[in-house]
């Protein structure tokens, strides 16, 4: 295991949500992505599996990676819901937890009587976060995935070129509508401290959605025109996209100031531009772009891209390589400082995955779990967060309770 992984390790051992207590019955990654969060800032997060384990873990192609990824820093236990004893273990799990996780579809965990409304009155002080498609309106009946939420959310539309609306290469919407279940727990958790009382929190892939495209929304309300899609944009700035270098390779580079005009002019020997008080300023650059931007791929097609970088970072300007996500494996600011930390993603493999991208009190969080094996803690939880006998336990594995 790496040096920095340890080291992250250590710093773990108790971070800023020690002591807090989550119970997570969810699948795919909007759920886990909450419960991963809650872990990695040191909540207790028991993880709640049938039987058979997770389906998550056996998704093939793009899915192949959910399970690894959104699941470390937690205990597992393999429940039968169906069973009057399984249905028992997770009721007294609620009573135990601080914070109940649920992302199934709409009515099912009312049907098992694990709904919100069904523990309230035994768990007062439970925060009960329920992570949906939709809100509260005309749609909350339907079921929703991260890719539905960003076609009919615009975030699709906003993405591809006209005409062919194009999903981001990421679950940005279930990991993002995520962090907003987590931000409303967290508040929850400050007026749980001045009233004693849990709440429900709702959080919905359509309203996160909705949520990060409103710049576009605003953008048209200011400006009287629908925003045109990201790649048919009218630019903010003069230089702001992606070049070819001499070699090869790509690099996005950007000028979005007249003080990083002055530099990127100064750094690149442009010094008729930086006399020419026509593109003095921002916005006489950017109607002067269609005479800029091939003057400035020129430029950058006649350079290396390792010298295109060097010169931008001497000049201070936003810029970056265009890097495919095998390629933060070998970066070295990921790797200086716990950026990456080394889990089990199954079959005995080992892989470095992205660290939660916070820093509290100059450290990043790291692994105090690795992903667990389904129902790996199961006995372990029965007996330290419900306080079970192994008398009692043999008696609801004998029932096929757990397993």
């Amino acid at each position: 295991m790496h040096a920095e992984t340890l080291a992250a390790m250590n710093q773990a051992s108790e971070g800023p949500l020690h002591g807090l207590k989550v119970l997570e019955l969810t699948h795919m990654v909007m759920g886990p992505s909450m419960g991963l969060i809650l872990a990695d800032l040191g909540a207790d997060v028991i993880k709640v599996e049938p039987l058979s384990g997770d389906p998550t873990r056996s998704l093939k192609g793009s899915g192949a990676g959910y399970f690894p990824m959104y699941n470390r820093n937690k205990k597992s236990i393999r429940v039968d819901l169906k069973s009057e004893g399984g249905l028992k273990i997770v009721k007294s799990l609620a009573g135990w937890a601080d914070v109940f996780l649920e992302n199934f579809r709409p009515g099912a965990m009312a049907k098992l009587g694990l709904d919100y409304e069904s523990l309230q009155d035994e768990c007062e002080r439970l925060i009960y976060c329920s992570g949906k498609g939709f809100l509260k309106g005309p749609y909350e009946h339907r079921a929703a995935l991260d890719e539905v939420a960003q076609m009919m959310g615009g975030l699709a539309y906003m993405t591809g070129p006209p005409g062919r609306p194009l999903r981001a290469g990421a679950s940005v919407i279930d990991v993002a509508g995520g962090m907003f279940g987590v931000i409303g727990i967290l508040a929850a958790l400050e007026q749980r401290r001045q009233t004693g009382r849990g709440q429900k929190v709702d959080c919905a892939l359509f309203e996160t959605t909705a949520f990060l495209v409103g710049q576009h929304i605003a953008q048209g309300a200011v400006t009287g025109e629908a925003a045109m899609p990201m790649p048919a944009r009218v630019s903010a700035w003069a230089i702001y996209d992606v070049f070819d270098a001499a070699d090869g390779e790509q690099v996005f580079v950007g000028v979005v100031s007249d003080v990083q005009w002055r530099s990127f002019c100064s750094e690149f020997d442009l010094g008729d531009w930086a006399l020419d008080r026509s593109l003095a300023h921002n916005n006489q650059r950017v109607a002067a772009r269609d005479t800029i931007i091939p003057k400035v791929r020129a430029l950058f097609a006649s350079l290396p891209k390792a010298e295109i970088l060097q010169r931008c970072e001497a000049a201070n300007l936003p810029f970056a390589p265009i890097a495919r996500p095998q390629d933060l494996l070998e970066d070295v600011h990921l790797r200086a400082c716990g950026g990456l930390l080394q889990v089990s993603v199954g079959d005995g493999i080992l892989a470095d995955l992205p660290a939660l991208p916070l820093m509290m009190k100059s450290r990043r969080s790291g692994l105090r779990l690795d992903v667990p094996e389904p129902g790996e803690h199961s006995r372990q939880v029965l007996r330290e967060a419900l306080g079970l006998d192994e008398v009692e336990i043999d008696a609801f594995e004998r029932q096929g309770a757990f397993a």
